[in-house]
């Protein structure tokens, strides 16, 4: 029980921190989808009724000149946007009939029909329901456009500086120095992209083609599946490949043993090392995690500060050629290119992840809900406005992808009785609609108790 009680002690004395950037994060993307249905609606010709953030009671609002009315309600979990001629937010139903002066229902008239939904052509309605996914994606594209081009956009080379020894690299063939070019026929520019790839490949086999001493070699590894506990007890699964990306360097207080000799204390390993640079070396090393043996190449001329008191990198032994993190800034075009490569390799590993899920291969108790993300938002608070920016991209492109999945009451369902509409040339019987609308309303109540329900589990657990 104690991680569900730390988590709920962390919440309570950081209210503010955790429940306030999980809503604040929530609500804008939830008025940036709702506004892509309102603003493709209103281009469309229909007239929109209500523009709400949060379901349930109406805590504040405002009409606008339009006749739509603006409000924050008391549920802030999502929000919806309700079409003129629509019986409840969700599109599930429509109306030709309206109330009179005396609450009594009428025939539209030629002018109301005019502007509302269901009598719009099904390519506009289609169009209105994608907007809301599309501009979230287009959202997450334009705020990472932004950060990489006003701050930059981190970049690590994709170089292993150290093999950890017995692992899917070492096993493999990897050596200190490669460059990775290529895994499975796709290019990689960043560490980052290694490490995404091989998160989601869990133990699927792999094709790595590296540059090693001006030769390209070619070679086959299977990441190991491991699975990860975070501080609250939420667990994953990823694919881990055993190459360490470049860095500043390791710590020499932290090197335990070389060659298998062991040593302690800074001096001593400094007094070991001078003479060994430029050699193949294993280094036993605590982590802080784990005690891991690693083999390096530690090169002298990238250890000139080594027996300089002054030198900054005097209590590090630098092992890679290369620095590390860097932040590169983009012209703006260039921001916007490597923001939607990015989006899309985001999207491509969510898919990946889910079919993993489907197919068994990884655990269907990932699936996270409002607490499990809550979590996240306020670690990613904490971790300052690049995180917290980063994070929003990340659940805008989850929120516009979960909405165009083919469910009944998502928009993803909607496109598909459009779809079948256009193919048939009418409409779907209001009558299947009905019961479809029904069961995909059973269908997400379902996935969001498990997604919450497996949250708690595992914070007891």
């Amino acid at each position: 029980m104690n991680s569900i009680f730390d988590l709920f002690q962390l919440i309570a004395s950081n209210v503010w921190l955790y429940g306030g950037t999980f809503l604040i994060v929530l609500s804008v993307l939830v008025f940036v989808h709702e506004w892509g249905h309102y603003i493709v609606a209103r281009l469309c010709g229909v007239r929109v009724e209500v523009f709400s953030i949060g379901f349930g009671k109406e805590i504040f609002g405002k009409d606008d000149k339009h006749g739509t009315r603006w409000k924050f309600s008391m549920i802030p979990l999502g929000g919806y946007v309700k079409m003129f001629g629509d019986t409840d937010p969700a599109s599930a139903g429509h109306s030709d009939k309206v109330e009179d002066a005396e609450h009594n229902p009428r025939p539209m008239t030629a002018a109301e029909k005019d502007v509302a939904f269901f009598a719009k052509p099904v390519w506009q309605r289609a169009l209105i329901v994608f907007a809301g996914p599309g501009i979230n994606f287009l959202f997450a594209i334009i705020v990472l456009a932004g950060l990489y081009s006003f701050y930059g956009q981190p970049i690590t080379p994709p170089m292993a500086s150290a093999v950890i020894v017995g692992s899917a690299a070492d096993e493999a063939g990897f050596e200190p120095h490669d460059r990775v070019l290529t895994i499975n026929g796709v290019k990689v520019k960043r560490f980052e992209d290694i490490r995404r790839m091989v998160m989601v490949a869990l133990d699927t086999p792999m094709t790595f083609r590296v540059e090693r001493d001006g030769e390209v070699v070619e070679f086959t590894a299977t990441p190991q599946k491991e699975e990860l506990e975070d501080r609250f007890g939420f667990r994953q699964s990823r694919g881990l490949l055993g190459i360490i990306g470049p860095g500043n360097g390791l710590m020499l207080d932290n090197i335990l043993s070389i060659n298998g000799k062991e040593v302690k204390g800074a001096d001593n390993v400094r007094k070991t090392l001078w003479p060994m640079l430029g050699q193949d070396l294993t280094i036993e090393l605590d982590r802080g995690a784990a005690i891991d043996n690693i083999r390096v190449n530690p090169l002298k001329d990238l250890n000139e500060g080594f027996n300089d008191p002054a030198h900054a990198d005097y209590d590090f032994l630098v092992v890679s050629n290369k620095l590390g993190e860097d932040f590169i800034k983009h012209s703006i075009p260039g921001a916007m290119f490597n923001a939607m490569q990015e989006t899309w390799n985001i999207t491509a590993s969510t898919f990946t992840a889910l079919g993993q899920m489907i197919s068994g291969v990884r655990s269907p108790t990932e699936l996270g809900g409002i607490i499990r993300i809550g979590a996240i938002a306020g670690d990613m608070a904490q971790s300052g406005w690049i995180a917290i920016i980063t994070f929003t991209a990340l659940l805008s492109i989850n929120l516009g992808l979960i909405n165009l999945f083919p469910i009944p009451t998502l928009d993803g369902g909607h496109l598909m009785f459009y779809a079948l509409e256009a193919i048939k040339g009418g409409p779907v019987s209001d009558r299947i609609q009905e019961y479809a609308f029904r069961f995909g309303l059973a269908v997400l109540v379902g996935i969001m108790l498990f997604a919450n329900l497996n949250d708690i589990v595992q914070l007891i657990r």
